[in-house]
């Protein structure tokens, strides 16, 4: 039967999933920062992995204050607040720089499908095997499987970080499922409750505070 993926809600259990991407070899800044921008915009992993670097970098190579983008799903106009994330887009875009720079140097015997131009490429997370193109949904989970084995954690996917985001956001306002709804561009409050695993959740703390006699 198929795990069904649920936000993360212990800080240290985020820290020890944050810090197993960053130690994937190879691609490791790539898929954290992946899993951080997923988890501060609420965006669909898809959404996530199309977006391209005009979207989130000015023409000097700073972070933008908002990025503008159509959900594929929904085909709603959704404005990204990127200041959450700014520092660690900062980081992944010096990371790209030297990572390009470093691979020019690997003798093609090593890594004869490589392709490294991951800086050059439109793309905000490109793959580095073919840079032209972005990873997608499949590579992701793949990733995320991987991480949730080594951890043994087993409701870890590609949901991963617009839940757990979702979650965090729900919490840290006193339960403003309002603005939840809005930020995952959902059209009513009972469909975020569910998305997010609350809603039986919902009813019992309801129930709790009711004096049955």
């Amino acid at each position: 039967m198929k795990q069904e993926v649920k936000p993360i809600k212990d800080s240290w259990v985020l820290k020890s999933v944050q810090q197993e991407l960053l130690n994937n070899e190879g691609t490791g800044k790539r898929d954290y920062t992946i899993f951080q921008v997923g988890k501060a915009t609420l965006l669909r992993v898809s959404d996530v992995l199309s977006l391209k670097k005009s979207d989130v970098f000015d023409e000097r190579g700073r972070v933008k204050r908002n990025a503008y983008i159509i959900d594929k799903k929904t085909k709603k106009r959704n404005i990204l607040y990127l200041k959450p994330v700014q520092e660690d887009l900062e980081e992944y875009f010096d990371w790209l720089e030297e990572f390009q720079e470093q691979t020019r140097h690997i003798p093609r015997y090593k890594h004869p499908s490589f392709n490294g131009n991951v800086f050059t490429s439109p793309w905000l997370f490109p793959s580095v095997y073919h840079a032209e193109k972005h990873i997608d949904g499949k590579q992701y989970w793949k990733i995320m499987d991987k991480v949730g084995k080594n951890l043994h954690i087993d409701y870890l996917g590609t949901h991963t970080m617009r839940k757990t985001g979702a979650y965090r956001v729900y919490q840290q306002t006193n339960h403003n499922i309002a603005l939840v709804m809005k930020l995952l561009n959902h059209s009513s409050e009972q469909m975020t409750l569910a998305y997010l695993g609350l809603d039986q959740e919902e009813r019992e703390n309801l129930l709790d505070m009711i004096d049955f006699g």
